[in-house]
């Protein structure tokens, strides 16, 4: 649903948020949406219809949303997360949290040196989780966004579940302009089958509870195949006639043999069987492209952000983190 310029101005707003009355044919989504809740859950239609008669439309959300920020280059997407700041406040969040964190490590096999970069990326450590009102978003992207309609209705409806889940309420959760939540930026989906009480208070707060947001990262890794003490990415050379190989994908569906009977060799000292999946990737540095021999540590990132560019950000600035912590303990 597209808003005119001149309906925003007789509302007397701008064009970054919409307040306006609900259109019928929305009024008519809500309420059939209201209606499945009840059947399906037990909601009560009439408080559905009604929260959702009371959410604010985002034309904000839906810029956002159609221009994010994984569509820029490596060259300019990797400055925003490698930052000496945020590499500072990793090591930080890090000293603040060793105990759980080796804790946590220990149990699922995911280093905390990739805990710590996920909520980095993602929050810089809690610092920007969204100003959002979740329930705000997931209406404006279930109703007003036809191209992911049925993926945003099915996380509204996650989000429903979850606030009665877990006794929160949905007019005041906040999150991001897509609905994630909290300081690791769980979606509805994630936060219900992924989120653990790690600090055994019987609820999974992804907002205050350090303990529930390390553990529940690492938990999310695990389910989702992370193989502990095993590589994530390589650089290579390029190597020739890759197109077919950089086609592939990013989930490891070729091995390695077949990439060095292709030229490309690892430019650092590792000794890969041949027979171990890996995936090829290219990335726009600017002046030259960089190749990356990617495993399926690398390929379980991508499950949390499909970008290959947001993996391998989120992957080096976990290595920076660990260089950076293992320099300030030399010094001490």
């Amino acid at each position: 649903m597209r808003i005119s310029t001149r309906f925003l101005l007789f509302c007397g707003l701008s064009l970054a948020t919409l307040a306006c009355a609900h259109t019928p044919q929305m009024k008519a989504e809500y309420r059939q949406f209201a209606e499945e809740m009840a059947q399906k859950h037990g909601f009560d239609a009439d408080a559905v219809t009604q929260l959702l008669n009371e959410t604010t439309y985002r034309d904000d959300t839906i810029t956002a949303i159609t221009r994010p920020a994984e569509s820029k280059a490596w060259y300019e997407y990797r400055p925003i997360f490698i930052k000496q700041d945020r590499i500072d406040d990793g090591v930080a969040f890090w000293q603040e949290n060793q105990e759980l964190l080796d804790q946590v490590s220990r149990k699922t096999g995911v280093t905390p040196e990739m805990i710590v970069a996920i909520i980095g990326v993602e929050t810089r450590y809690g610092r920007f989780t969204g100003r959002h009102r979740v329930i705000d978003a997931l209406t404006t992207l279930a109703f007003g966004y036809p191209r992911r309609a049925k993926f945003f209705r099915n996380e509204l409806e996650e989000f429903l579940l979850l606030t009665r889940e877990e006794h929160v309420d949905p007019r005041t959760a906040t999150g991001s302009y897509a609905g994630a939540m909290g300081k690791p930026q769980f979606i509805s989906s994630s936060y219900r089958a992924y989120a653990v009480d790690h600090d055994g208070d019987n609820k999974r707060d992804l907002w205050n509870s350090n303990a529930d947001i390390i553990a529940s990262v690492a938990n999310y890794f695990k389910v989702h195949g992370w193989q502990a003490g095993q590589p994530v990415t390589l650089p290579v050379s390029e190597g020739k006639d890759l197109d077919a190989l950089l086609a592939a994908g990013v989930k490891p569906k070729l091995t390695w043999g077949e990439l060095t009977a292709h030229g490309v060799k690892p430019l650092q000292d590792v000794a890969l069987d041949p027979e171990t999946p890996v995936s090829l990737i290219k990335l726009n540095a600017g002046d030259a492209d960089e190749y990356w021999v990617c495993l399926n540590n690398f390929y379980v990132i991508t499950r949390y952000n499909t970008s290959k560019l947001y993996a391998m950000a989120a992957y080096q600035l976990s290595q920076a983190i660990r260089e950076a912590r293992q320099a300030t303990q030399v010094a001490q």
